[in-house]
């Protein structure tokens, strides 16, 4: 079995812990009173997903959505299609889109505009990963953990060819 090796641990178990747990404050305070909805884009986020949800003092609707990519075409066109569609009415509601890592913010956006058709009462992204630089299209990030620069990830969600997604931490993929 090939081993992954990586560079350097970035961002520590405790660190994310704690990152996560400010967050989950804030989305708490931002929308006391509110019907809340967080929508986890899969697979990535889904180790972030869970500790968020976690995080937050609130009684909260949950669901996963999945985006399949068009090989060879997403990163520098947007085209991505919705493999699995969340299954909750959030119409009226208030809905975060949680994602592992926004780079190009080109995917996201897809799902932005397609999740706006269906009215909800505000729709806002939280991200554990933000790189504004590599941004192709302006987003409403409006929570995020930690920003970063153009480094292959892998950890806490994050892969590199399916492998690696479990590690408790993120770190800088070596690249051969």
């Amino acid at each position: 079995m090939e081993q992954i090796t990586y560079k350097k641990i970035l961002y520590t178990q405790e660190q994310l812990a704690r990152r996560i747990a400010e967050l989950g404050k804030t989305i708490t305070s931002d929308y006391q009173g509110e019907e809340l909805v967080l929508l986890g884009v899969l697979k990535g986020s889904l180790y972030f997903f869970t500790d968020l949800t976690r995080a937050i003092d609130l009684p909260i609707e949950l669901d996963m959505l999945a985006v399949g990519n068009i090989p060879d075409t997403t990163s520098t066109t947007g085209i991505v299609r919705i493999t699995k569609d969340v299954d909750i009415n959030i119409t009226g509601k208030h809905v975060i889109v949680v994602e592992d890592i926004i780079r190009t913010g080109l995917t996201t956006a897809y799902l932005l505009q397609t999740l706006e058709a269906r009215r909800p009462a505000s729709l806002e992204v939280c991200t554990l990963l933000y790189n504004p630089d590599r941004q192709l299209i302006d987003l409403p990030v409006k929570y995020f953990g930690f920003e970063i620069d153009r480094s292959w990830l892998i950890g806490y969600g994050m892969d590199a060819s399916e492998k690696g997604r479990n590690l408790p931490f993120i770190a800088e993929l070596e690249h051969k």
